[in-house]
């Protein structure tokens, strides 16, 4: 690529870090991001409120190619010296959307000054951490008729620039389960006379090993008690209310459903059978990231025609991925690149995006255009 639209993206990458926001906070770096691209570039910002996209415009009989980026930062301390540390404290990019919103601009600055033989949408989304972003941006892939999506996440753990793909689900998807129960208080001394939602919710984790075992059967299911909060420090009053936080994850949609609807119905039998009165809510919904295999292939053919080292991962990322919202409607693929196999691992206070993956996503992007 273009060696001075490289440095002023990796300027742009630090900046970016300086000033990390939480999800459904990026106001900053949505503005910022917004005024580089029409400092440097001729291509149309479409601003949908939380987030926007560029676009270049071929003309209408041609196809409609979509690059997404994230944006958002999470609750991590910044825990390593840098001349562009975050200034915001308890917030950082320790993700590495701040690379990827870098990648994105950059491509866009190669695609403007180039030309592409398709229509590109450069697309910026907000809210991936919390699985917000891509419920709300996917309405693009409808609106401008997007034929194929792809995105990128750099990986800890694997040689530098090397290109990871799989087949299918390359993402679990899960749903975090907020399940409240609520009875009526009594004298510590006459617990008959109340009704606890502690036995019932005990119940319920019990019970989760056996309904992740029957609701699936060909991929992998997992149930993580994340939280439990029964009664308070009061040890005259009998608990009255509770509250049990589990995620739940799987590789295959159906049997995610399949999960979800068993624990529900387990939580409505236990809280009934004690008198409580049970509410379920949910969090941080996922879906499973299920790529198009054609679109994979083309991943594996731009990668090796770059001379890049092409890894096949055996199995998909137990961690979540907002983008199979987009894979839901159209084809399309995620793909991986390696930070280093010593590299620290995202969402840890040592972890910095690399800059000198910047140019081999690009590169990456670049090729998948032609």
């Amino acid at each position: 690529m273009n060696k001075k639209n490289l440095q002023k993206v990796i300027e742009l990458r630090h900046l970016l870090h300086q000033h990390p926001e939480l999800s459904m906070e990026e106001k900053w770096t949505k503005k910022t991001l917004i005024t580089f691209l029409k400092e440097h570039t001729n291509l149309v910002i479409q601003d949908r409120g939380q987030w926007f996209y560029a676009a270049y415009q071929k003309g209408k009989e041609y196809k409609n190619i979509a690059f997404r980026a994230d944006f958002d930062a999470i609750k991590v301390e910044e825990g390593i010296e840098l001349s562009y540390g975050s200034k915001n404290p308890g917030v950082a990019h320790k993700c590495g959307h701040d690379g990827h919103s870098a990648v994105l601009v950059a491509l866009a600055m190669e695609v403007d000054q180039q030309g592409a033989d398709q229509n590109v949408f450069f697309l910026f989304q907000h809210g991936e951490e919390i699985a917000k972003g891509a419920a709300e941006c996917r309405e693009i892939i409808d609106e401008e008729e997007i034929d194929e999506i792809y995105a990128f996440h750099n990986r800890s753990g694997a040689p530098r620039h090397a290109i990871q793909v799989i087949d299918g689900t390359s993402n679990f998807g899960s749903v975090g389960m907020v399940i409240e129960m609520k009875g009526s208080p009594t004298h510590a001394s006459q617990p008959e006379f109340g009704k606890n939602p502690a036995y019932a919710i005990a119940r319920v984790i019990t019970g989760l090993e056996k309904a992740t075992k029957e609701a699936g059967s060909q991929g992998m299911l997992l149930s993580t008690v994340v939280g439990v909060d029964v009664g308070e420090e009061a040890f005259g009053i009998a608990a009255s209310e509770g509250k049990l936080l589990v995620t739940l994850r799987g590789e295959i949609e159906a049997e995610l459903e399949r999960l979800l609807r068993a624990v529900e119905k387990k939580a409505g039998i236990e809280g009934a059978a004690d008198g409580l009165d049970v509410k379920i809510s949910y969090e941080d919904r996922f879906p499973v990231t299920s790529n198009n295999k054609k679109s994979v292939d083309k991943v594996r053919r731009v990668a090796k025609e770059q001379g890049l080292t092409v890894i096949e991962l055996k199995e998909a990322m137990r961690g979540s991925e907002d983008f199979g919202y987009y894979l839901e409607k159209t084809k399309g693929a995620l793909f991986f690149i390696g930070n280093g196999e010593d590299h620290p691992e995202i969402h840890t206070e040592e972890y910095d995006f690399p800059d000198d993956i910047i140019e081999t996503a690009v590169n990456m992007f670049m090729g998948l255009l032609k």
